[in-house]
């Protein structure tokens, strides 16, 4: 009997780990995909690397977990300085500008809006990986 709980306990380990295993490889995918949308959309404006110089817009390196309009050496649109007060980019936040700029600080410089959700959610997971 107990070599039968100890056997059920692996498998269901091994379970597990593969599981967590494929999440991890999917969210892999899903940022090397966001990478491609990004170089092809958003580098036309924005930089990404670490100490690389601002853009048009700002650098996004780290940008998840940053406070919004706080990219130092970039100058701000007054729409995006009226609407970032005490806001900080995370997913969601991040999600809802690539929707549509302009609801969420309207008056901003930024003309880029991604309709498709599934293609949000790829830049997304790719801007998450940049710190």
């Amino acid at each position: 009997m107990k070599r039968i709980s100890t056997l059920s306990i692996a498998i269901g380990i091994s379970f597990a780990l593969v599981s967590a295993a494929g999440h991890a490889q999917d969210s892999a995918d899903l940022a090397a995909l966001g990478k491609k949308l990004a170089t092809n959309n958003c580098a036309v404006c924005h930089t990404f690397g670490k100490g690389e110089p601002n853009g048009q817009g700002p650098n996004l390196f780290g940008i998840v977990g940053r406070p919004m309009g706080a990219q130092p050496g970039f100058k701000y649109s007054a729409g995006m300085h009226a609407a970032s007060s005490g806001k900080v980019w995370d997913e969601k936040l991040l999600d809802a500008w690539l929707s549509d700029t302009q609801t969420v600080a309207p008056g901003n410089a930024m003309t880029y809006f991604e309709g498709d959700e599934a293609r949000r959610r790829k830049i997304i997971a790719y801007l998450s990986t940049l710190h």
